[in-house]
């Protein structure tokens, strides 16, 4: 680590007495210019083995997508490097198009992005200093243009089919972008798009999976609009007294309008001769960091000594992301007697999930912790964004609908048409912010109506549907496993399942969590995802309905895919690459859907592929690894049966992405059996001693 403008300079230090002989220095546009040129330079008069990635994304994006000072460009950065002697220069870019003419040096080429790690690979072999100017603005400030039209907006979309998608994460991995969701469904964790976060990135599309979808043309649904009937009159709320400063704290995520409260409330006290202060902790935003805005509103700017909300005065957390609002610093400001809190329970998934497809989201222990700081009766929980988004179209508009709900609690010392005012002085999506405040307040007065009014009228996918007892489990897998081939490959899975079944309970009375697991995994394993059902699954109309309901206008359908028969292969890494194939693809599907009575026979072209035969072994080895636990199955050792049951769960995604995970699951089986034969009942003393009085 180094200050900022030093990146890469301990390196000059170190590199003499390590065994390391290279390494890369990232170096973002703006800390290039004030000062980290000084560093490039030391390390080429030092001529270590360093290679710099600058970057230029067109914002200062560390501290708030500012632009950075003076003027620049790739092509001076380019100039600047073999001025000072790099002899190894190249451009890397997401539209290397835009370099046609662009007098670079006849030394440097622009490459594609895709290329990055195939020239990081190069570079880090080479002799002293190499430089790799990665030319590309911030996806974040990507969007913020867009909504104001200062940026091109190409009519183009992401979407999943989740009925395909494995939940393997590879996704998140590939494109490190956290409106890559988690979706919980019957058939397990699977993703989402967050269409409202998504920054049109697309690198997405490169996790190793079929799933994925992108809708060009046409345009998302808006909601339809609900009109103020459904309601009446709304009751105007006592006005918190405001005899001295009023503390407010607004937590939540970056790029989602936290500090917009701040604005608003500020120019709001503003507007009514108030004494105000705002202190935005805005840290790192851009990479979806926690943003913290402290508001201060008194009678009087004489009141206000200081900015900060101090530690145990907040009267009020507007907590618009639960996550953030536990952090250390915001539980401090926190105090039960003295602080109110509304609290936005929607779980949106940290950064970490991106590398992390298992991340668990414990909201129960969050809300105990907030409640502990506040007081039972002082806090609010409700899922602000889900309802906010499905009224409004749009999860922006989650913040200033937990404003419009802690106004109609009260909780806001200021004036409804002075708030109204300074949304329209804001001047960004007036109507909506408006909407917004109105349907929080709607909120506030009855939330389970409003709720029942954001729930859409169109029925949800069926696999969005939980079952509810593990009878209506086995049953739906049943189905779909008919669906999947037939009436006697369903019957196959229901059979071993009900030899489970009649073990278990025959050995252990009233346990059933190993039929359970088995009547989930097995079901995995034989419900194997394979050309035949990624074409059914694509194509039986349940995904082009949930698009129809989703998008209008004029839109295209294009599949990102990597047929194993014919696709290429990438020759720095080995594996397939995807490729995208047109609306024609749909009618393929259709076809190859229709033949999945071939599946397994001699006239079966997918069958002898590795993945096809690793599957059909697998299938083989659970029902004999079943087989020998239920055999031997006792209390001691019932939990390991469970954990043996469930190896399944580990095995996820296609093509190298389900070999990577199939020969750890391998590994932790084994681990697991050699636990579950070695286990041995355990006999209290207690127990000793009743036999012996015996």
């Amino acid at each position: 680590f180094t200050q900022m403008g030093g990146e890469g300079v301990p390196w000059i230090g170190q590199a003499p007495f390590t065994t390391e002989k290279h390494i890369f220095a990232n170096l973002g546009d703006g800390t290039y210019y004030h000062s980290g040129i000084l560093a490039v330079r030391a390390s080429i008069a030092a001529k270590v083995n360093i290679t710099y990635k600058i970057l230029y994304n067109d914002a200062v994006a560390m501290t708030g997508g500012q632009p950075h000072d003076g003027p620049l460009s790739p092509l001076a950065i380019v100039n600047q490097m073999v001025a000072e002697g790099v002899q190894t220069v190249c451009v890397i870019t997401d539209e290397p198009e835009k370099y046609q003419g662009v007098p670079l040096p006849s030394t440097v080429p622009v490459h594609h992005r895709e290329k990055l790690d195939e020239i990081q690979r190069e570079y880090r072999e080479k002799e002293g200093v190499t430089v790799i100017v990665y030319d590309q603005t911030c996806a974040a400030e990507k969007r913020r243009r867009r909504k104001i039209g200062t940026f091109p907006d190409p009519q183009k979309r992401v979407v999943i089919n989740e009925a395909v998608c494995e939940g393997c994460g590879d996704c998140g991995v590939k494109s490190n972008c956290v409106s890559v969701m988690p979706l919980e469904t019957e058939f397990g964790r699977k993703r989402t798009i967050d269409q409202s976060s998504c920054n049109k990135d697309f690198s997405c599309v490169n996790g190793f999976c079929p799933s994925f979808v992108t809708v060009e043309g046409g345009a998302l649904k808006k909601p339809a609009k609900v009109g103020a009937v459904e309601f009446g009159d709304i009751p105007t709320p006592t006005i918190a007294a405001l005899d001295k400063p009023y503390n407010i704290l607004a937590t939540g995520i970056g790029g989602t309008g936290v500090l917009t409260v701040g604005q608003v409330l500020g120019m709001a006290a503003f507007l009514e001769g108030k004494g105000l202060t705002i202190l935005d902790m805005s840290g790192l935003a851009q990479k979806n960091g926690s943003v913290m805005s402290h508001i201060r509103i008194a009678p009087t700017q004489d009141e206000l000594h200081a900015t900060r909300v101090a530690a145990g005065e907040a009267n009020l957390v507007l907590g618009c992301d639960v996550l953030t609002t536990i952090a250390e610093d915001s539980l401090a400001k926190m105090q039960v007697g003295v602080t109110q809190a509304i609290i936005n329970s929607a779980v949106v998934m940290p950064a970490g999930f991106t590398s992390n497809a298992d991340m668990k989201f414990p909201l129960g222990s969050m809300e105990r912790v907030i409640t502990e700081a506040c007081g039972v009766d002082a806090v609010s929980f409700f899922d602000a964004t889900k309802v906010a988004t499905r009224l409004m179209g749009d999860s922006i508009a989650t913040n200033l609908f937990v404003l419009g709900f802690a106004w109609q609690k009260g909780l806001i010392p200021l004036l409804e048409p002075t708030i109204l005012r300074a949304i329209e002085l804001n001047g960004a999506a007036i109507e909506m912010n408006k909407n917004a405040f109105l349907w929080g307040r709607r909120a506030a007065v009855d939330l389970k109506r409003v709720e029942a009014i954001a729930t859409p009228k169109l029925a949800a996918p069926a696999s969005m549907k939980l079952s509810e007892s593990l009878d209506e489990s086995i049953e739906r897998r049943v189905k779909y496993l008919t669906d999947y081939q037939d009436a006697n490959y369903a019957k196959t899975y229901s059979d071993f399942v009900a030899f489970v079944r009649q073990a278990e309970s025959a050995r252990l009375p009233g346990k059933a969590s190993l039929t359970e697991s088995v009547a989930r995994y097995y079901f995995k394993l034989l419900a194997v995802k394979d050309e035949y059902e990624v074409a059914r699954l694509h194509s039986n109309g349940e995904f082009e309905a949930r698009i129809a309901g989703q998008f209008e206008g004029d839109y295209t359908l294009n599949f990102h895919l990597a047929p194993p028969l014919f696709s290429k292969k990438n020759p720095v890494t080995g594996e397939l690459m995807k490729q995208q194939f047109g609306p024609w693809m749909m009618r393929a599907f259709r076809f190859l859907a229709g033949r999945k009575g071939l599946r397994n026979t001699a006239l079966d072209i997918f069958k002898n592929t590795e993945e096809r035969r690793m599957e059909q072994q697998l299938k083989v080895d659970y029902r004999r690894l079943i087989e020998e636990i239920v055999a031997k199955l006792a209390p001691h050792n019932h939990a390991l049966a469970v954990q043996l049951a469930q190896i399944p769960e580990d095995i996820r995604g296609y093509g190298h992405v389900k070999e990577r995970h199939f020969k750890a699951a391998k590994a932790k089986e084994a681990k697991l059996k050699t636990d579950f034969d070695a286990a041995k009942t355990v006999i209290s003393i207690a127990s000793v001693s009743d036999a012996k009085a015996a």
